[in-house]
């Protein structure tokens, strides 16, 4: 058994097996090739997921009852826990209600393109390339920024963050570069980071135990069977567990920005909000 394995491993090797490749999960452009607006698998996903999202809630809206259905339920559940569990567990209320729309928005954008790479026909998450994750970091880039310079004064947001009080003026000379480049690009860079190398991570394993099967293929019908059976077995249980991150993901983000947008008001917020309880 073990020769067979040996030597249909190097039977591999030489002729050197069709595995899959990139382009087969990102074909060319469909749609206005050569031009800045080309579509390929990953845009259209994305345009459908969006559309999918829009018409679903749109629906649920419209439809709404005072007693809700089992849908609009499902639907109302999935608002109040950002509201509650998120914006307001950071924010309080009366800061927070501002910023429930874009976060519930946020929310519920990441967690469908998240699904979107366990649907079958998509297989592949719509924040799974670096573009994404990026447009959401600085969608919450703007808006921290926005709220400082309204909670603030553009100029007192960036002097409070990096020339904090009680600090020796010499720390000042490394400390305020350090805070500005956190500001402008090191937490919109863990935003972006973050999302897409987890949704990434999580297709590359998926293919990689599809790989197996390829591999395995001129080393023995026996091998071959076997593996591809443990390659299947591991592949939905990667695919339970995706649902799972595409829910974390999508809550770790919002949760992450609520605290940098109120990490831009200003601290008698917390007063505010203790004065809710």
């Amino acid at each position: 058994m073990v020769d067979a394995v040996g030597t249909g491993a190097l039977l591999a090797a030489d002729s050197g097996p069709e595995l899959p490749t990139v382009n087969d999960f990102l074909p060319p452009e469909i749609l206005f090739q050569g031009t800045p607006f080309a579509i390929n698998r990953i845009i259209l996903i994305r345009i459908v997921a969006t559309v999918v999202l829009l018409v679903v809630l749109g629906i649920t809206a419209k439809r709404a009852k005072l007693i809700p259905g089992r849908w609009q339920g499902v639907v109302e559940m999935g608002i109040d826990f950002v509201r509650d569990s998120v914006v307001y567990q950071v924010m309080g209320e009366l800061r927070g209600k501002r910023y429930v729309p874009m976060i519930s928005t946020l929310f519920f954008t990441i967690f469908v393109f998240n699904l979107c790479g366990i649907i079958p026909g998509m297989n592949m998450a719509a924040t799974a390339t670096v573009v994404m994750p990026l447009v959401f970091a600085v969608w919450v880039l703007i808006q921290y920024w926005i709220t400082a310079a309204r909670e603030k004064g553009l100029w007192g947001y960036i002097r409070d963050e990096c020339f904090p009080k009680g600090v020796p003026w010499p720390v000042y000379i490394l400390l305020a570069p350090i805070q500005l480049c956190e500001l402008v690009l090191i937490r919109p860079a863990s935003l972006t980071i973050r999302l897409f190398a987890n949704m990434l991570a999580g297709h590359a394993v998926i293919l990689s135990l599809t790989c197996v099967v390829f591999v395995t293929v001129k080393m023995g019908a026996a091998v071959n069977a076997s593996m591809t059976a443990l390659s299947v077995l591991f592949s939905i249980f990667m695919n339970c567990l995706e649902l799972l991150v595409a829910f974390l993901q999508a809550y770790v983000f919002t949760m992450l920005s609520a605290v940098f947008i109120g990490l831009a008001q200003e601290r008698g917020g917390e007063a505010d909000a203790g004065a809710e309880k």
